[in-house]
């Protein structure tokens, strides 16, 4: 830990790659990949790539949005795949709470649900 800025092994330890987990998982994202081989010029030109990327699917969604409220339609825009929002009984305050299915695609290795995101 001395020699890793006092980190926690923990800490120095959260980023590190997994096997079988979801294309969607963080520590997969390829600009972090890059940064963390030294690699920023790549690493920059990769983030703005995909920041990019993620503003076209928003506009996409709000666009979407938009048409469907023109047509007097119901939109629900994105749904998240493992967590659902809830209102915290106590607090008050929006949670997002795990409904399922992850173990089980990670079991199966079955990612078709999950969006391309990187």
């Amino acid at each position: 830990a001395e020699n890793m800025y006092f980190f926690s092994e923990l800490a120095l330890t959260l980023n590190e790659p997994e096997e079988r987990v979801a294309p969607t998982d963080s520590r997969l994202r390829p600009d972090q990949r890059l940064m963390e081989s030294g690699r920023w010029d790549e690493a920059n030109v990769e983030k703005q790539r995909l920041e990019e990327k993620q503003r076209a699917v928003r506009r996409r969604r709000e666009a979407e949005a938009v048409e469907a409220l023109e047509e007097g339609k119901d939109y629900e825009g994105y749904i998240p795949l493992w967590f659902e929002r809830k209102v915290d009984a106590v607090t008050g305050e929006l949670l997002c709470v795990y409904k399922g299915g992850y173990w089980e695609a990670k079991d199966k290795q079955d990612w078709s649900a999950c969006p391309d995101i990187f």
